[in-house]
C-alpha cells in the first residue's frame, strides 16, 4: 500500500511527520497569525522535500494518462443517462433527460472553482511538509460544498423556474424535466463535495485513484440507470434517482480514500481535523477570494463558447449544426491537454510549497513540451480524420459540407490552446487566482469586439477567426502575468 502523501513520482516514500502533540494542530502565536503559504515548515519536513530533480517526460506522460481517461468518461455520465432512456422509445423522456443534464452540467461548470482552488492549496501544502495545512483545506473546502450543495436543495424551486424559463421546452417536455430536477437536486452536496476530494487527490498526486473515482461513478450509475428503468420501468425519474446514488456512494468512497491518504495515523499524537486552523479567517479568505476569482473566470469562459454558439445559430440551422460537430472536435481534444494542464497543477503547487524553483522551471517546460506535440497532433488529426468522422456524426450532406468548409479552423484553434491550458495549470497550482480572472475576461472582450468586426464581412470563416483569436488572447493575456509570478516563486 503506497504511504501517504505520495504526491509525486518523485517524492521520497517516506509520510510526512506531525507536528509535536503540544501544537495541537496549530503553530505558535505568530505562525497562525500568518498566512498558511508563508509559515515555515516544521523542521523535521526537510527530510521529505520533494528531490530537486523535475519527473522526466516519461513519468509526465505517465501521469496524464490517468487525467486524459478520467476527463473522457465524464461525459458519459450523461451519454449513459440519454442511452437508457432512448431504450424506452419515449421522445419527451429523452428531451426531458436532454434538457434537465444541460441544466446540471451548467450548474457543475459553475462550482468547478471548488476543484481548482482545492488543487493548488493542496499542492503547495504538501510540498511544503504541511500535513496539518492539508487536513485544514481539505475540511474546509469540504463544508463549503456541502454548504453550497445544501444552498442549492433549498434554492430548487427558483433554480428550476429560472432553468425553464431560459430553455423552455414542451408542456410534457417540462413536466419530465421538473421530476428529473427536483430528484436530481438531492445529489449537489456529493456533487460538490467531490469536486473537493477530486481537487485533493489531484493536488497529492493521485491520477490513478482519480480515475477509479470517476470510473466508479460511472459504472454505478449506468448499473443503476438499467436497474430502474429497463428493469423497473421508472423512466425519467429513475434516471435521476440513480445518478444521485450513484453521486453519493462515490462521494462516501472517495472520502474514505481522502481519509486514508491524509490521516495522521494511529501513533500520531496530532488531532486528525486542526479545528483552530481549519477556523482561520484569513484562510477562509483566502479560500474565497481564490474562489470568486476561479467562478467569474469560468463564468467569463460560458459567455465566451455562448456567444459562439449564438452567432452561428444565426447563419442557419445547417451552419449550426455544422459548428456543434466541430465544437466537439475542440472539446475532445480539450480532454488531452487538460491532462497535462492538471499535472502541472500538481506538479507547479509542490515545487512552489517546497520553494524549489528548478524543478519548478524544468516541470513548466517538459509539460509545456508534451502539451505543444500533443495539440500538434490532435490538429493533424482533425484536418486529416476529419471528414470522416463528419461523415461518421451526420448523414446530412449540407451540414457535411459546411463542417468540412470550417474543419480547417477547427484543427487551427487545437494547435493554438495548449499556451492557454498550461498557462492555467501554472496559475492554479500556484494558487494564483486574480490574473486567470483578469486574462480571460480581458480574453472574452476581445473576441466579442473581433466578432462584431469580422462576423459582418465573412460570416462563419470571421466567427471562427474570432474564436480562434480569443484562445490565442487567453493566452497570451495570461502569460504577461508570468514574469510576475516567477520573480514571486523565485523570492
Amino acid at each position: 500500500m503506497p504511504t501517504r502523501f505520495d504526491c509525486s513520482p518523485s517524492t521520497r516514500r517516506w509520510p510526512i511527520p506531525s507536528r509535536p502533540a503540544a501544537c495541537s494542530g496549530c503553530d505558535t502565536d505568530a505562525e497562525r497569525r500568518a498566512p498558511s503559504h508563508t509559515r515555515t515548515p516544521h523542521p523535521a519536513a526537510a527530510r521529505i522535500r520533494v528531490k530537486d530533480t523535475a519527473p522526466g517526460y516519461r513519468t509526465l506522460v505517465r501521469l496524464a494518462i490517468p487525467v486524459i481517461l478520467a476527463n473522457a468518461a465524464t461525459p458519459l455520465l450523461g451519454l449513459a443517462d440519454t442511452a437508457v432512456i432512448g431504450r424506452t422509445g419515449d421522445a419527451t423522456a429523452i428531451g426531458a433527460i436532454a434538457l434537465g443534464a444541460l441544466i446540471f452540467s451548467v450548474l457543475s461548470w459553475g462550482f468547478a472553482f471548488l476543484r481548482m482552488g482545492t488543487t493548488g492549496f493542496v499542492a503547495q501544502a504538501a510540498g511544503a511538509g504541511d500535513p496539518v495545512e492539508v487536513r485544514a483545506i481539505v475540511a474546509r473546502t469540504l463544508i463549503t460544498g456541502l454548504f453550497l450543495g445544501m444552498a442549492l436543495i433549498l434554492l430548487q424551486i427558483p433554480l428550476r423556474v429560472a432553468a425553464l424559463g431560459l430553455l423552455g421546452g414542451s408542456e410534457p417536455v417540462e413536466t419530465g424535466v421538473r421530476h428529473y430536477f427536483h430528484i436530481r437536486i438531492w445529489g449537489a452536496p456529493a456533487t460538490l463535495g467531490l469536486y473537493a476530494l477530486l481537487g485533493t487527490l489531484i493536488g497529492l498526486g493521485r491520477m490513478h485513484a482519480l480515475l477509479g473515482l470517476q470510473l466508479l461513478l460511472n459504472g454505478l450509475n449506468l448499473a443503476l440507470d438499467v436497474g430502474f428503468v429497463l428493469g423497473l420501468g421508472w423512466g425519467v425519474r429513475g434516471i435521476a434517482l440513480g445518478t444521485v446514488i450513484a453521486e453519493w456512494i462515490a462521494f462516501a468512497v472517495g472520502c474514505r480514500l481522502v481519509w486514508r491518504l491524509i490521516h495522521p495515523g494511529r501513533r500520531s499524537q496530532t488531532a486528525m481535523w486542526p479545528w483552530k486552523r481549519i477556523l482561520m479567517r484569513h484562510e477562509w479568505r483566502r479560500m474565497m477570494s481564490a474562489n470568486t476569482d476561479i467562478l467569474w473566470r469560468t463564468l467569463a469562459l460560458l459567455a465566451g463558447f455562448a456567444w459562439f454558439t449564438n452567432q452561428g445559430a444565426r447563419f442557419g440551422d445547417v451552419t449550426l449544426a455544422a459548428n456543434h460537430i466541430l465544437m466537439q472536435f475542440t472539446i475532445l481534444s480539450a480532454f488531452f491537454l487538460d491532462g497535462f494542464a492538471f499535472v502541472l497543477e500538481s506538479q507547479v503547487g509542490h515545487a512552489k510549497g517546497a520553494r524549489e524553483a528548478k524543478r519548478l522551471r524544468l516541470v513548466v517546460i517538459r509539460s509545456t513540451v508534451l502539451a505543444g506535440i500533443t495539440a500538434t497532433a490532435l490538429s493533424l488529426v482533425i484536418l486529416l480524420a476529419g471528414p470522416w468522422l463528419v461523415d461518421r456524426l451526420t448523414t446530412l450532406e449540407s451540414v457535411r459540407e459546411q463542417a468540412r468548409i470550417a474543419l480547417p479552423w477547427a484543427a487551427l484553434y487545437v494547435a493554438c490552446s495548449f499556451p492557454a491550458f498550461q498557462l492555467d495549470g501554472i496559475f492554479v497550482g500556484a494558487g494564483d487566482s486574480r490574473p486567470m480572472r483578469n486574462a480571460t475576461v480581458m480574453a472574452l472582450l476581445s473576441f466579442l469586439v473581433a466578432a462584431l468586426l469580422l462576423v459582418p464581412r465573412a460570416e462563419n470563416h470571421g466567427l471562427w477567426i474570432a474564436f480562434v483569436g480569443y484562445v490565442i488572447a487567453r493566452g497570451l493575456f495570461l502569460g504577461r502575468y508570468l514574469p510576475r509570478l516567477a520573480r514571486q516563486l523565485r523570492s
